[in-house]
């Protein structure tokens, strides 16, 4: 009856998942490794590590409340440091998943499916490490309720012609929008992990999760519905939450800052730094679960093809800028130039071309992009010129102003190590917990790929 059945034209070639599963084997195989898989000694110690990093943050934030941001290395005239590069990079990060889960599923690439959970966890976790930052960074943290409207004595209201207030209301959509699509997703596998559950606690808290999900036509029905809303609703997200982070920059007069490229540039990058950590979480994680039947050769290889065009556009935004300061005959922009290609901040200028642009180019041929090791590799180059490029971009542009007596360097602090590395430790803990609670593929989605799954569609359609 199979061999009757018009499976879509996606689904036959490379494939993307190794042949020979079925409905009982994918669940069985996904929930094991929550359900019935030991801790092992090794997930217990990277844990233990992880976990460290996170207080070292706690630490590390308790000194900035009692003693202020002097602790930190901004000075005059950089009063922006590492609170700001590190938000840019960490809400970059988060913008992969809603791209592999909304905008790849609108346009009906399955390849999506295995790994667009663990990319959407990335995201939630991402943006709440970028939460951190502008927080922390106001000086006045327990205040921070005074950039939304609110009725008040004092008549007290937000400026919305400022782009950090946007920001707020740009990140909060995207983070509660993303976590509304990232539950939606999981109630049918939240449902399997309590059918198969032994202990009756993990079954109750499994099933107040699967919110009575019973697998009925109706139930699906609504489930693909609210689904495709929410896939719309956040498609836009991926491109208006970065181009309004790029207008904190943008829309000042600064040099280095004020140019029409960096919304569009900004996408692209956030896009590029994203599946990097896709890929530099993936791969382990396949490994060491085993789920190389799930995640093949074909879901890095096109995670490796989106990373290589993303950053080609981002090679062409430095291309842009250096042009247009050149060509614009402006002083100040000229000098920005000068200053990076030969300022005290050059190595790091120079560092950033070579992680962004040359070594990515690696990805042009196929022995790197079949390649785990080069993969992950490259991936995480990608991330440190990420990160370097927003150091450029802020630290660089700032330290040396219009006027030469406002010149200064830049120098950060043991504390803003600490308050960085600390975020990576808590990035890293939610995602340690996440692959021993919840299912880290796509269990239902998954099922659809099957021939057995189109030919109960093809059987619906003749009834």
């Amino acid at each position: 009856m199979a061999t009757n059945t018009q499976i879509p034209v996606a689904d036959r070639r490379a494939p993307v998942m190794e042949p020979g599963h079925t409905f009982v084997t994918i669940g069985e195989k996904v929930s094991n490794i929550v359900l019935k898989r030991p801790i092992s000694l090794g997930w217990v110690l990277g844990f233990f590590i992880m976990f460290s990093l996170m207080n070292m943050l706690l630490f590390a934030l308790g000194y900035l409340f009692l003693k202020g941001t002097g602790i930190w290395g901004i000075n005059i005239p950089v009063g922006w440091g590492f609170a700001i590069i590190n938000f840019v990079w960490w809400i970059g990060i988060g913008h992969a998943g809603t791209l592999i889960s909304a905008i790849l599923c609108l346009l009906r690439q399955t390849w999506r499916n295995s790994i667009n959970r663990f990319a959407e966890a990335m995201t939630l976790f991402a943006v709440a490490c970028a939460g951190v930052f502008p927080l922390v960074h106001t000086g006045r943290p327990w205040l921070a309720y005074w950039m939304f409207p609110y009725p008040n004595t004092m008549n007290y209201w937000p400026n919305f012609r400022s782009p950090l207030i946007w920001d707020v209301f740009a990140v909060s959509t995207y983070f509660t929008i993303s976590l509304v699509f990232w539950f939606v997703g999981l109630i049918p596998d939240f449902a399997t992990m309590r059918d198969r559950a032994e202990h009756p606690l993990t079954r109750g808290i499994y099933g107040i999760l699967a919110m009575g999900w019973r697998g009925s036509a109706r139930h699906w029905h609504r489930y693909e519905t609210a689904y495709l809303l929410l896939a719309g609703l956040a498609t836009p997200l991926v491109l208006s939450v970065h181009t309004v982070v790029s207008f904190d920059f943008a829309i000042s007069i600064v040099p280095g800052w004020h140019t029409t490229i960096f919304p569009p540039y900004f996408v692209a990058g956030a896009i590029y730094s994203g599946f990097a950590m896709v890929l530099c979480l993936a791969i382990p994680i396949r490994a060491i679960y085993g789920l190389e039947d799930f995640i093949t050769m074909r879901h890095l290889e096109n995670s490796g093809k989106v990373m290589l065009a993303t950053g080609l556009i981002v090679a062409y935004g430095y291309g842009i800028e250096a042009f247009m300061g050149w060509y614009s005959g402006n002083q100040f922009d000229s000098m920005l130039l000068w200053n990076r290609l030969h300022g005290p901040y050059s190595f790091w200028y120079l560092s950033l071309l070579a992680t962004n642009i040359v070594i990515p180019q690696l990805l042009w041929m196929k022995k790197f992009r079949t390649s785990t090791f080069w993969l992950w590799v490259i991936s995480l180059v990608v991330l440190v010129g990420m990160w370097l490029e927003r150091f450029i971009i802020i630290v660089v542009s700032l330290h040396r102003d219009f006027l030469n007596s406002s010149w200064g360097m830049y120098y950060p602090t043991k504390w803003d190590w600490m308050t960085y590395t600390g975020t990576i430790g808590m990035f890293l803990t939610a995602m340690w917990l996440f692959v021993r609670i919840l299912p880290m593929v796509s269990i239902s989605e998954l099922r659809t790929l099957l021939p057995e799954a189109h030919v109960h569609e093809a059987e619906e359609v003749k009834q």
